[in-house]
C-alpha cells in the first residue's frame, strides 16, 4: 500500500478522494487551509489509523518538502474554486493556482514522485468547438474581464507541469475536470446544482442566471474520483492530459426544473441577468461539454451516475445535514 498526499483534502472532491483511496487501503495524508473545503468533510476520514491532515497552506514551503518526501503518490487539487471566488478575489485565485502549483512542482520533481495535476474545464475558455478534446485550441477572453484570469492562471500550471515532466521527468498527469457535483458540495462560491437544491428545499425561488440556456454536463464526484485514481496507477497517463467528467448535456433551465421535480418543490424559477448576478464584466460560455474517448480509451472510464440520480443523492444530503 501507498503513502499518499492530498493537496485541498478537505474540500469537496479531495474528501472523496481520501475516502476513495482510504477505502483502498493506502495511508492518506491532507492538507487544506480551509478557505474553501470544510474540516466536516474530512470528520470521516479521522476515525481511520491511517489518515493524517494538516491545516495549513501549501505556500508553506518547509512543510510542503517534508509531506512531498514522505509520500509515495500526490494529487494536487488545492487551488481557488468557484466562479464566484474567482471574480470576487481575482489576485488570491491567480497566486495560489500559480505559485501553489509551482511549489508543488518544484519539490515533486526533486524525488520524481508520481504527481497528478487538477485542471479545469474552464481552460478551454471561449471555444466553439464542442465537445472539447484534450488538444483543442484554447481561446480565453480579455484581460479586463475577471473570468480568465482562472483560466489563464491553470494553464499556467499545465504549461509547467508538462515542462517539468520533460525537462526533470517528473512523472506526472493533468486531469482537466468538468462539473464536477455530489454530496458535501457548497453552493456559497457559486456552484449551480447544491444552491439550486437549497432554495429549492427552501420553497425559495431558484435564480437562474442568464435565460438559463446554457448548457453543462455534470459528473458525479464518486465516477470522477474512480478515474483520477485509475489514472494515477496507469504508467501511459504519466505526461498526458485527460479530460474527466461527463458528456451528457443539460440547460440549466432544464437543471432548475428538474430539481424543483425531484424536490418536489413548489419553487419559481427567477431569471437573473449575469451583470446583476457578479458585475458587467462577466462573460458566461454557452456550451461545455469534454469528449471523453482518451480516457475511455485509456482506463474504460464510463460515468455510471445520470443527472437525475446526481441530483437525488444532492437532495436527500442537504435533506439530511439540514433537516429539510
Amino acid at each position: 500500500m501507498k503513502h499518499i498526499l492530498i493537496t485541498g483534502g478537505a474540500g469537496f472532491i479531495g474528501s472523496h478522494l481520501a475516502d476513495h483511496l482510504l477505502a483502498q487501503g493506502h495511508t492518506v495524508t491532507v492538507i487544506d487551509d480551509l478557505s474553501t473545503g470544510s474540516i466536516e468533510n474530512i470528520d470521516g476520514c479521522r476515525q481511520n489509523p491511517n489518515f493524517y491532515y494538516h491545516i495549513n497552506t501549501i505556500m508553506n514551503e518547509p512543510l510542503m518538502a517534508e509531506l512531498v518526501d514522505r509520500a509515495d503518490e500526490i494529487y494536487h487539487l488545492a487551488a481557488s474554486v468557484g466562479v464566484r471566488l474567482i471574480v470576487e478575489k481575482p489576485v488570491e485565485t491567480i497566486e495560489t493556482n500559480i505559485r501553489g502549483t509551482e511549489i508543488l512542482l518544484e519539490l515533486a520533481a526533486r524525488k520524481r514522485k508520481r504527481t497528478l495535476i487538477a485542471s479545469t474545464s474552464e481552460i478551454y475558455g471561449k471555444s466553439s468547438k464542442v465537445p472539447f478534446t484534450e488538444d483543442s485550441d484554447l481561446v480565453f477572453g480579455s484581460t479586463t474581464r475577471p473570468r480568465w484570469g482562472y483560466a489563464c492562471s491553470k494553464a499556467i500550471d499545465e504549461f509547467l507541469a508538462l515542462a517539468y515532466h520533460r525537462e526533470q521527468k517528473l512523472p506526472v498527469t493533468i486531469v482537466r475536470l468538468f462539473n464536477t457535483v455530489g454530496p458535501r458540495q457548497t453552493g456559497e462560491y457559486g456552484m449551480v446544482i447544491p444552491r439550486f437544491v437549497r432554495q429549492a428545499l427552501a420553497g425559495e425561488p431558484i435564480t437562474v442566471y442568464g435565460d438559463g440556456s446554457q448548457s453543462r454536463a455534470f459528473g458525479y464526484v464518486g465516477d470522477i474520483v474512480g478515474a483520477l485514481a485509475a489514472l494515477m496507477d496507469e504508467p501511459r497517463a504519466v505526461g498526458d492530459v485527460f479530460n474527466v467528467g461527463n458528456d451528457h448535456e443539460i440547460t440549466i433551465r432544464q437543471l432548475a426544473e428538474l430539481i424543483i421535480q425531484r424536490a418536489g418543490s413548489k419553487s419559481a424559477i427567477n431569471l437573473v441577468p449575469f451583470e446583476k448576478a457578479y458585475d458587467e464584466n462577466f462573460e458566461d460560455l454557452a456550451r461545455r461539454v469534454p469528449d471523453l474517448r482518451k480516457i475511455k480509451s485509456l482506463i474504460g472510464y464510463e460515468p455510471k451516475l445520470g443527472i437525475q440520480e446526481i441530483v437525488d443523492r444532492v437532495i436527500v444530503y442537504f435533506r439530511e445535514k439540514g433537516g429539510a
